[in-house]
């Protein structure tokens, strides 16, 4: 495990942003794990940036995102896949045929999951997974629970997470109360995995997370067993 302290959310987004932007540049056709939510979008600005300059070439890459509201299709708003549209993938040289993110508008998400795990192994799996974390620990949709489930799959989202995302929503009312996650054998499996937080509110959380025990009521805490994982942090 690397930890990387930053001062601020504009350090933490361009250190994030090199390490990303190095895979790229190391292999032109990698597979990335995106996420979305705020904590990427200082991320994604700067990959931005270097595309429009021609320092970062994403013609070739792919990518396979977290997660999806259930009952949300990508023309919503509020949907992940508009979300990626709307900060990256609009932005920059990227194939849209090679970007993926699960189906909210499954007619059957048990096989929705199974699709998804096929295309990831497909790919010949993940290269660098990027993720933030939430304010019970939860990575993707990965909510705390009994256990860990490895496949992707339907979870319903705990009142917390519900809470956090009603910014993003007329009130938390409108907010989802399922979505389509990849399980945490999918997040495991990336050859390297890249978190992000900032925030005061985010410090305890990682502190568990990253040094408390491994429980699957900490989501993240399993990533303490990654070989490769790459904290970039300002919490402070």
């Amino acid at each position: 495990m690397k930890i990387i302290r930053t001062k601020n959310y504009e350090e933490m987004s361009l250190e994030a942003a090199k390490i990303m932007a190095a895979q790229i540049v190391l292999k032109p056709d990698a597979v990335l794990g995106l996420a979305t939510g705020s904590s990427p979008i200082g991320l994604y600005d700067n990959l931005v940036k270097w595309n429009e300059n021609g320092d970062l070439d994403f013609s070739a890459i792919r990518s396979v995102n977290l997660d999806e509201y259930c009952g949300l299709d990508g023309k919503n708003d509020q949907s992940y896949r508009y979300f990626m549209d709307t900060h990256l993938f609009n932005r920059v040289n990227i194939d849209k045929a090679n970007t993926n993110v699960p189906n909210g508008k499954a007619a059957d998400y048990a096989a929705e999951g199974a699709r998804y795990d096929e295309l990831i192994a497909s790919l010949g799996g993940i290269d660098m997974q990027l993720l933030g974390i939430g304010p019970d620990g939860h990575i993707g949709f990965n909510e705390p629970d009994e256990f860990f489930t490895k496949e992707t799959h339907v979870v319903d989202l705990d009142p917390s997470t519900i809470e956090a995302n009603a910014r993003f929503f007329a009130s938390a009312d409108d907010v989802p109360r399922q979505a389509v996650t990849m399980g945490m054998g999918g997040i495991m499996g990336a050859k390297k995995v890249l978190l992000i937080a900032s925030g005061a509110s985010k410090k305890e959380i990682l502190e568990k997370a990253l040094f408390g025990p491994i429980t699957p009521e900490v989501p993240a805490s399993l990533l303490q067993l990654h070989p490769d994982l790459t904290v970039v942090c300002a919490v402070d």
